[in-house]
């Protein structure tokens, strides 16, 4: 859907590396567990819910967050969720 290429498209963009696809469930890869851990905790701060994923969950080495998106979102929110990972990427030096 148009959330999803949106989504993926800016994600992409600022710097953030992602499994490419169409799927609406976007894997924002961090390798570390550690920092997707930080990053999701501090989204979470910022008002946006999302899951970190790591080992045994996901290969070794290959930690992420998964983002779902909806139909339901509208624009604001999602750049509501892009914003806040801007400044995860800024914070934690990704970009």
């Amino acid at each position: 859907n148009s959330n999803t290429k949106y989504f993926r498209t800016e994600i992409s963009t600022m710097g953030y590396e992602i499994k490419s696809g169409l799927h609406p469930i976007v894997p924002i890869m961090f390798g570390d567990a550690k920092l997707a851990q930080n990053i999701s905790k501090n989204m979470l701060d910022l008002g946006i819910y999302v899951i970190g994923f790591s080992y045994p969950v996901v290969p070794q080495n290959e930690a992420r967050i998964r983002v779902q998106i909806s139909a339901a979102h509208s624009k604001n929110q999602l750049d509501r969720a892009l914003d806040a990972f801007n400044k995860c990427g800024k914070k934690y030096g990704i970009f």
